[in-house]
């Protein structure tokens, strides 16, 4: 069955994103992690001494047998992270989900500009969102959102108003409409764009999801614009992900009356870039890609799970070799080998005192 083993492992306890990353540049495939040693299961940093023998029992078979079936009957692509498909962008966040549940279609290098805000939103929220929605998606730029109630959906109904692309990343499994209420935002979604989750199918939407579902939001966009956020927003936890990851964070002034603005107005003294109308945004990009710290495109050439992990890593700022050891985990000799391999490629380029970076 397709992706059986990376259900598999995924479902082992303690067996996190960056754990799981680690055991596929230690093996290359989440069918050789079930295949590997108890020893060489020991040799993973971080890898818990319960979930080694997990992985060694199979404990996990029969909830992966069942995710393909519920997957195959859904209709929905599995999208891994070594896939040409997944999400650029996202492989620059240090915790990006190893594979995503996906409706729609993806594009390659996608130019994307995340919109949230509050589900209570006012009038003057709701039709600001979908403005600065519909405008951003008539310059070719796809609005990403979170599919809940109040700014998101009207953030990816304006995006869909003049036929563009919109993108909607779940807090649930992507079998499961939540809101009930937006069920034909879902199916345009699916024709005009993409729903994407990394949660199982049938995960219900429960109160934690969110907050790990917004780093995602942030990861796959250029920036982030906040509308009508109150002080205890989720937005706001969307837009510090946005400033770790290295994205632009906008936000739009509201009225100092409501509590709904609170947060979004907050942004704006901390420095959020002040924006009333969309060039606000447009301006701080190129016509390639943002300025100040773009992502940096993966290659379209093959490369090996090592291989795309050393790129990404330098992907987000050049370093030193030793770094590059510590980081990866690999040997010496690995990494020498590694890097000596991307440079003949022409990817990544060594600067003195043995310090690389991307070409």
């Amino acid at each position: 069955m397709d992706h059986f083993y990376w259900h598999a492992l995924k479902a082992i306890p303690h067996v996190g994103n960056v754990t799981f990353r680690r055991l596929i540049e230690r093996f290359s495939s989440p069918e050789n992690v079930f295949r590997a040693s108890e020893e060489e299961l020991a040799s993973v940093r971080g890898l818990h001494p319960d979930a080694a023998s997990s992985i060694r029992n199979r404990d996990c078979q029969a909830e992966a047998e069942k995710e393909c079936r519920a997957v195959a009957g859904a209709g929905v692509d599995i999208i891994s992270f070594l896939s040409p498909q997944y999400p650029k962008a996202l492989l620059q966040i240090h915790d990006h989900p190893p594979y995503l549940y996906v409706k729609g279609t993806l594009r390659d290098e996608e130019r994307a500009i995340a919109i949230v805000g509050s589900r209570r939103a006012s009038a003057y929220g709701m039709t600001t969102a979908e403005r600065f929605a519909r405008e951003l998606a008539a310059h070719g730029i796809a609005v990403v959102s979170g599919m809940a109630r109040g700014i998101d959906a009207a953030s990816h109904i304006g995006a869909l108003k003049v036929d563009g692309r919109s993108i909607g990343v779940l807090g649930c499994g992507i079998d499961v409409i939540y809101p009930k209420e937006n069920a034909r935002l879902f199916s345009g979604i699916t024709g005009k764009g993409a729903l994407l989750s990394e949660f199982p199918m049938g995960t219900e939407p429960r109160p934690e999801n969110f907050p790990r579902r917004n780093r995602i939001i942030s990861g796959i966009s250029m920036g982030v614009l906040v509308v009508e956020a109150s002080e205890n927003s989720g937005s706001l936890i969307t837009a510090q992900h946005a400033l770790e990851q290295g994205r632009e964070v906008f936000a739009v002034p509201g009225n100092i009356n409501y509590g709904t603005c609170r947060g979004s107005n907050r942004l704006i003294k901390q420095g959020a870039k002040l924006v009333e109308r969309v060039e606000d945004i447009l301006e701080e990009f190129h016509q390639d890609g943002p300025v100040g710290r773009p992502p940096v495109p993966i290659p379209k050439i093959t490369l090996s799970p090592r291989e795309a992990a050393i790129y990404t890593l330098l992907a987000a700022d050049q370093l030193h070799i030793d770094d590059i050891i510590l980081k990866s985990a690999l040997t010496v000799g690995e990494v020498s080998a590694i890097l000596l391999r991307l440079e003949l490629n022409g990817l990544i380029s060594q600067l003195p005192g043995k310090y690389f970076v991307v070409s």
